[in-house]
């Protein structure tokens, strides 16, 4: 079933613990090693010598050298607050990650020291000691403390805890936080804004509207102000403090000037009426940067000209990565700003996640980007980690084009592993499609399957826990590379109860009957059948456009592909549904993959020989079965597959996910193995693994549908692994001899 956000962090906590293990692990038989090729999409660096480009960055703050100071909420392995420099990475503080730690959304640096804004929690109540971890029940928030010259090592300024911290690190961790907030796990209390000098440093503790003064060294708190909701502070040359304030992603935030003792000055900015303020920053000759995250996409800069503050010029193209081909990524096409900085030289630094700051976890999944820019507007650098919990399809219609959730690549297989990919397509545009329920339902887009119907390309998206299916539809020439929400399966009500109009309940269908991209009441058609579709684990959209559902013990669903409506969406409805029972072995199915050139399908769950252990709820099964002549009433059981079962195993070796493709069917395992069957015979044809270009390293395959694959026409198989852990998709190339 699924979870809530929190129980989803505890799991994934637990996978970045015990599983991103090397996959070059002792077999326990003799295996038959396929020569493949590795590379991978979405991330500038693939692990290969050890870096990754986190997947979400709330904060940046910049040295006078050019070094770049992040934090996030949460980075899969761990980069929450990473630092970086000419386009490389330079390392990761750690410490913001498991064992109770998570990241913030503030950062702040002085000659001496890093200071973060981080969250302690005691792992619903699991971690205990006084002083380290808070009490059950209880959530600090507040401000970790590092050296600058290696950020990994914590700068304490009390001894939190009655041991040597020279011997223990978790006490040395605790000396040096400041709590700032406790308050009970069920709320928030983030500090949102962070600025140091070396004497001096400054906290936004948003929760309680104030700005609270702490000495940077002893880090006792000196004075405190009242700010209504205080967010991100830049200190000024001239020793001022620049705050905004008001609620994130608010147009109504402004922008204040205070003394560094507090008193507010009359100066204000000539901010346009449709700026949303994501970030302030102040520069050598005291312009004030604004990171504006509202439809301009741009940094905005003023300067005090006869007493005032007056609009000096931007940074960036007028809309973002929405102006001109909307979703066409390129330098200065920003997209959703979260933060800007600026070095000694007048370079520009400036990050985007493709929403901007908005209070959730993970933001929505949609990628970072980190870049710096010459005073004159020309791009130096750009760091991409653009994929997380996502898949990868071919288009079909397009050579070389590859979807994944809400992205388009584009590949040139003459480069080398890692330079082989493009990014070329954002495909959610929240401005105009602001219903997307990509910013509504769950916290990522989904994992794709791209199919080409009546002439035109449709993406279909599933989520993380296999709940409910989002259709999309393209209109390159009104659209550029946005996907347009165009249908939707709802799955149980949890899920969707954010899409404005559902009815109560889930278990419905919506259709964009009048082509505007919104969830418009008229449009929903709950399910009358009694057949229940909620719950399951395996969706299957087949290359005629039916739609599968393996429903555990129920059976399988199929939604009719009926064509096309006048407004361009394909129409599925509960009338046009036929349902198949279980069929022999199985007592319960995961998956259900059906080739409609062949009238072949391919099933995987638990038999009552080999039968289901509930601790592995997310896997296919211990068997996969292959029925012919499907559709005729009397399908044919032609082979069946005992799929890999060893729980006890390090890492554990199960089957996560398996597609079909060509002459082979490809089942991939929780770290990355891939076994290659024979679609005629069912033998096993050989097994690969990550290869150096990766680090031989994958993180755990946490989806129903994260493994896909496309046979080229020299007969070339492309394989797409979701790899969780270091925001990218792993690609294989293999040949058959």
């Amino acid at each position: 079933m699924p979870r809530s956000l929190s129980a989803s962090l505890v799991t994934k906590r637990l996978c970045a613990l015990l599983f991103w293990v090397s996959l070059a692990s002792c077999p326990l038989h003799a295996e038959n090693v396929l020569n493949v090729k590795t590379s991978w999409i979405g991330n500038t660096f693939g692990f290969g010598n050890g870096t990754w480009m986190q997947i979400d960055i709330a904060a940046i703050a910049v040295s006078p050298d050019g070094k770049v100071y992040t934090n996030a909420i949460w980075d899969e392995s761990g980069a929450e607050a990473s630092i970086y420099q000419n386009g490389k990475v330079l390392g990761v503080a750690g410490d913001t990650h498991g064992w109770g730690n998570l990241g913030g959304t503030a950062v702040a640096i002085n000659h001496k020291y890093e200071f973060l804004a981080v969250s302690v929690g005691n792992e619903r109540g699991h971690l205990v000691s006084p002083g380290v971890w808070p009490e059950k029940g209880k959530q600090w928030y507040g401000v970790s403390r590092r050296e600058i010259a290696d950020p990994k090592r914590s700068a304490p300024f009390h001894s939190g805890a009655n041991v040597s911290l020279a011997l223990d690190p978790r006490a040395r961790l605790a000396a040096s936080f400041l709590m700032v907030n406790e308050v009970p796990s069920d709320q928030k209390a983030e500090i949102d804004g962070l600025a140091a000098t070396d004497t001096t440093l400054y906290v936004s503790n948003t929760a309680r509207d104030r700005i609270e003064v702490y000495d940077a060294e002893s880090m006792l708190r000196k004075t405190t102000w009242s700010v209504p909701e205080p967010g991100r502070i830049a200190v000024a040359p001239d020793g001022t403090l620049w705050v905004l304030s008001g609620p994130p992603g608010d147009r109504t935030r402004r922008v204040l000037h205070y003394t560094a003792d507090g008193q507010r000055l009359n100066d204000t900015l000539p901010l346009p009426d449709d700026t949303v303020v994501a970030d302030v920053a102040v520069d050598g000759q005291g312009r004030v940067l604004i990171a504006d995250n509202g439809p301009r996409q741009q940094v905005l800069f003023f300067s005090r000209t006869n007493g005032r503050y007056t609009a000096s010029g931007t940074l960036g193209e007028r809309g973002g990565i929405f102006s001109g081909a909307s979703g066409r990524p390129g330098p200065q096409r920003f997209n959703g700003l979260t933060g800007v900085g600026v070095d000694a030289r007048g370079n520009v630094y400036v990050s985007c996640n493709g929403v901007g700051p908005i209070r959730k976890v993970i933001a929505a999944n949609l990628g970072a980007t980190l870049e710096s820019y010459a005073p004159d507007g020309r791009q130096l650098w750009q760091l991409q980690g653009l994929l997380f919990v996502d898949g990868a399809w071919m288009d079909p219609s397009r050579p070389d084009s590859v979807y994944t959730g809400n992205k388009r690549f584009e590949l040139d297989l003459s480069k080398p592993a890692g330079q082989d990919w493009k990014y070329v397509g954002f495909l959610s545009n929240r401005f105009r499609y602001p219903e997307d329920p990509v910013f509504t339902v769950a916290e990522w887009p989904g994992l794709p399957i791209a199919r080409r119907l009546k002439g035109h390309t449709f993406l279909f998206l599933t989520d993380m826990y296999a709940d409910h299916l989002k259709i999309y539809r393209f209109d390159a020439a009104h659209d550029g590379e946005t996907a347009i929400p165009s249908g939707f399966i709802a799955g149980r009500p949890k899920a969707v109860e954010h899409v404005p109009n559902a009815p109560p309940g889930g278990d419905w269908i919506w259709r964009d009957t009048n082509g505007n991209g919104r969830f418009d009441a008229n449009e929903f058609s709950p399910d009358n059948t009694g057949a229940k579709l909620p719950g399951g684990w395996g969706w299957w959209v087949d290359s005629a456009g039916d739609i599968w559902r393996a429903r555990d013990t129920k059976g399988i669903f199929r939604l009719h592909f009926g064509g096309l409506d006048a407004k361009g969406n394909p129409i599925y409805a509960w009338s046009n549904m036929t349902t198949y029972p279980v069929p022999a072995p199985f007592t319960e199915l995961r998956r259900a993959v059906y080739d409609a050139a062949t009238d072949t399908m391919y099933a995987s769950g638990y038999t009552a020989d080999l039968g289901v252990d509930r601790a592995f709820w997310k896997e296919a099964g211990r068997m996969l079965v292959r029925y012919d002549r499907w559709s005729s009433g009397k399908p044919v059981q032609r082979y069946a597959i005992t799929l890999p079962w060893e729980t006890k195993a390090k890492p554990v070796s199960t089957i996560m996910g398996f597609t079909v493709e060509g002459q082979y069917i490809f089942a991939v395992e929780p770290v990355g193995t891939v076994h290659v069957y024979d679609r005629d015979s069912g033998r096993e044809v050989g097994i690969f693994r990550p290869g150096p270009e990766v680090g031989r390293a994958s993180g755990w395959v946490d989806v129903p549908n994260g493994i896909s694959a496309f046979r080229r026409g020299d007969g070339e198989y492309l394989i797409f692994v979701e790899e969780d852990a270091r925001g990218k998709v792993l690609m294989y190339r293999w040949k058959p001899a």
